[in-house]
């Protein structure tokens, strides 16, 4: 990813970047890609029926990551109450995604690698709204 670098281009960064909020936004980009990916392998499995529930959590989890990511990406003002609520609910999104598709993992390859994907999104949206407000 790119992130550093674009962060750390911009005029009023002067070298400055959170840590924290660098990893989340790199994580949600990856969690989108997985949440969209289990989807789509969703509805190729044979007893798709039974993973409706699956289906939608990994598309809402993967809005949810993508607006996240954007939020953070754009940090030219001062949103860091919005910021830090929306990573808490991305982190809230992940946990419940990566909870459906565990239950779902024994069988389908695709859940598995979804449920890592959101539990490593979960953590780095975690820190990264904690970090907020934090100068490094």
């Amino acid at each position: 990813m790119h992130t550093s670098q674009i962060i750390l281009s911009r005029p009023r960064t002067r070298g400055g970047i959170n840590p924290a909020l660098r990893r989340c936004i790199d994580e949600c980009h990856d969690c989108a890609q997985a949440c969209t990916r289990c989807a789509v392998a969703c509805l190729s499995e044979s007893e798709v029926r039974h993973l409706v529930q699956c289906i939608r959590l990994d598309l809402d989890c993967a809005d949810l990551c993508l607006a996240s990511a954007a939020l953070a990406s754009r940090r030219t003002g001062t949103n860091r109450d919005i910021l830090r609520r929306m990573l808490e609910i991305c982190g809230d999104g992940c946990r419940i995604c990566a909870e459906e598709c565990e239950r779902h993992a024994a069988r389908h390859e695709h859940c598995r690698v979804c449920a890592d994907a959101c539990r490593t999104c979960e953590r780095a949206c975690r820190e990264a709204a904690s970090s907020i407000g934090i100068v490094h």
